[in-house]
Formats: C-alpha cells, structure tokens, sequence
C-alpha cells in the first residue's frame, strides 16, 4: 500500500523526525500537534482555549490539503497538561466539530514542549 506525505505549504520545522500527516488509501493520519509557530515556538502561552484553536486550525488544514474536512475526522488523540484546562479544551473542540462528533479520549500528561497545553493527534478518512 503506498503512502503519501501531507506538507501543507509553509508548515514550518518539525520538533523531531516526522511528518505532519500520512495518508495511506483513504486514511490521513495526523501526527501530534502542538500550538507551534514556524519557528517551532508555542503560541498564546497560558491560554488553552487560544492554544486548542492553533492545534485544530493546524490540523484542518492538513486534512484540507489531503482533501478532506473536518467532518472526515473519526478519531481524535487529545493530551493536556492540566485538567483545569478541560472545560476550555472542550469549549472550542465543539466548534471544530458541530455535528457528529469523532471518538476520541483525553489524558493529562507532561508535553515535549513545557508552555504547550495541548497537543492533539488525528485519524480522518477521506
């Protein structure tokens, strides 16, 4: 099965040895996202709500250059540092998924970057 690279243009330098997705067939996964700029710097420090808008915005736009929407997405892998920031998280995953909502679970955890809230990782089919 080949697999294709999604590089959305002016995705800026990944952190590690990765891409920002795949797609194999019909299935575009997105790697871990985290509220990065070009320069690999965290954006809007201290505001999850303002970070979990970043991570989505960035991962519709890999779905889009793969083709897809943001209805296509079935799986979503959601990591937060604190659980004071859920509510927030919550509050603006709801506008990026309005109708049927994907799966998903959430963990609290350490990110790779200490002033990300979130981080998020995910499975569309297009």
């Amino acid at each position: 099965m080949p697999k294709k690279i999604i590089l959305p243009e002016g995705t800026g330098k990944p952190l590690a040895p990765y891409v920002p997705a795949t797609q194999a067939d019909n299935i575009v996964y997105v790697s871990g996202t985290l509220p990065l700029d070009q320069n690999a710097e965290v954006v809007h420090i201290g505001d999850a709500a303002a970070q979990t808008h970043h991570v989505l915005s960035t991962i519709k736009t890999v779905i889009e250059t793969a083709g897809g929407t943001m209805d296509d997405v079935t799986f979503n892998s959601i990591f937060i540092k604190d659980w004071a920031d859920y509510a927030a998280v919550n509050a603006v995953y709801a506008e990026y998924f309005p109708g049927d909502k994907p799966a998903r679970y959430c963990i609290q955890c350490g990110l790779v970057k200490p002033d990300a809230l979130i981080e998020i990782s995910s499975i569309a089919h297009v």
